[in-house]
């Protein structure tokens, strides 16, 4: 990339991008205010604006969202006439889960073996930097040939739809003829990738109650209704014997028509361990692009350690399906609760409460916008081309902007690949990850701006 005054430019800029990135992974941004300070997600909304201020960046503001958190907007004018691009990316993150099995503190960005570790590195604080990036080495050859909006969101990891439901009752604001969203990420490191689908999602909490209280296991097992055993009971029939996600009236057959994802290389991606079997039918895109999935990602039940010998009398697990697209997320949700509270045995007492939700996205991959990002990144990633997969993951406002302004282009591009580990312990970003889209992106809004 080194001929190209714009790469030239971002590969100067790759140490300061890392001072910034490290300081935007300090904050203990997780949008559950239960766990974290809210302060620490404060702190980083005002980060974020300062940023976008010290860019030039007009009206920056902090947005209070519908679900009590902050969404970060700027706006700055491009050329008269020019064409104005929304980028987003969300500057919250997952919990860290496990604290002491990160190798490194997971709100210290550390280099190590080439990559750079902490909380949000790669998802999405990284989509943020990637921004800037591109918009500082575009002013420093020739200026910026569009308007440019930047959205930063507050609570995207948490699905509870603060800046959907904002942009709906402010929908001149996000307004734009393309909207890039950084929070995708290449198929894998070095493969420039643009995401044309996601899977949208639903967050459903099943509670099952069997007794007025724990009782002995000695005195009363055997005939006294296990909550627990219920809820066990409950939750496999959610899958088949194979692995498939069975939810009644909830179709599974759907194939993925785009890049090829081999078993093998799924294998070494998940680290799944030697001799396990990977599970659901089909191709593993058709599995993780094009069909539902369900997975319990909570129980409510005693810890192990402590554990005493009794038949527990309630108990809860937390549902996660994700939708692929052409399936309504709300109709989803319905089957799923039904399938829940049909399949409680033994007449125990069931409770459903959706708590999240997002619609799947389909992009319209044929638009002047996709082919200028194939010829930037064409560019970027030299001798390599442009690829289109799905992502099973969900970015609930992908459909909401969608929604609203149906005649923009829409793009997904990001750090996300998957030694990016992201929502696990020792998420990273890979540097060159971050020089090359951000040097795609610039490049992307110069030949847009043309198109």
């Amino acid at each position: 990339m080194s001929s190209n005054p714009v790469a030239e430019t971002v590969a100067s800029l790759m140490p300061r991008a890392k001072e910034e990135l490290t300081e935007l992974v300090a904050f203990r941004s997780v949008a559950d205010f239960d766990q974290f300070p809210k302060s620490e997600s404060e702190g980083a909304a005002r980060w974020v604006a300062d940023a976008l201020t010290a860019e030039g960046f007009q009206d920056v503001a902090l947005l209070d969202t519908p679900d009590g958190t902050q969404s970060v907007y700027g706006y700055l004018p491009g050329p008269a006439g020019a064409k104005t691009v929304l980028l987003y990316a969300h500057y919250d993150v997952q919990p860290p889960l496990d604290e002491a099995a990160w190798t490194t503190p997971p709100f210290e960005l550390t280099e190590r073996d080439g990559r750079w570790y902490g909380r949000g590195a790669a998802d999405c604080k990284g989509g943020l930097i990637m921004h800037l990036l591109a918009l500082r080495a575009l002013k420093a050859n020739g200026g910026i040939p569009v308007g440019v909006k930047v959205i930063a969101e507050g609570s995207e990891e948490m699905g509870t739809g603060g800046l959907e439901r904002y942009a709906e009752a402010h929908p001149e604001l996000l307004a734009a003829d393309t909207i890039v969203i950084g929070d995708a990420g290449n198929f894998r490191a070095g493969l420039p990738t643009v995401t044309s689908t996601l899977r949208g999602m639903t967050l459903v909490r099943v509670r099952i109650d069997t007794l007025a209280g724990n009782l002995h296991s000695g005195q009363f097992g055997g005939a006294a209704p296990d909550a627990l055993a219920a809820l066990i009971r409950v939750l496999d029939s959610l899958r088949a014997e194979g692995g498939s996600t069975t939810v009644e009236g909830l179709s599974g057959g759907a194939a993925w028509e785009g890049l090829d994802y081999g078993e093998e290389q799924f294998r070494q991606d998940a680290k799944v361990l030697d001799g396990v079997e990977l599970i659901g039918s089909g191709t593993v895109a058709d599995r993780i692009w094009a069909r539902p999935a369900v997975t319990v990602i909570g129980i409510d039940c005693p810890p192990v350690v402590g554990a005493t010998p009794s038949v527990q009398a309630s108990a809860r697990a937390l549902v996660s399906l994700r939708v692929p697209p052409g399936v309504d997320a709300g109709e989803a949700t319905k089957l799923l609760q039904a399938h829940l509270e049909t399949h409680t045995p033994w007449g125990a007492r069931v409770s459903t409460e959706q708590i999240g939700e997002g619609q799947a996205f389909r992009a319209d991959t044929g638009s002047p916008a996709y082919q200028a990002m194939a010829a930037a990144m064409a560019i970027a990633y030299p001798g390599q081309e442009m690829q289109y997969a799905g992502q099973g993951g969900s970015i609930p406002l992908c459909n909401t902007l969608a929604a609203l302004y149906p005649r923009a282009e829409i793009l997904l591009i990001g750090l996300s690949e998957p030694e990016a580990q992201i929502h696990a312990v020792n998420e990273s970003v890979s540097p060159d990850e971050l020089e090359r889209l951000s040097v795609a992106e610039a490049l992307f809004l110069r030949n847009y701006a043309a198109s």
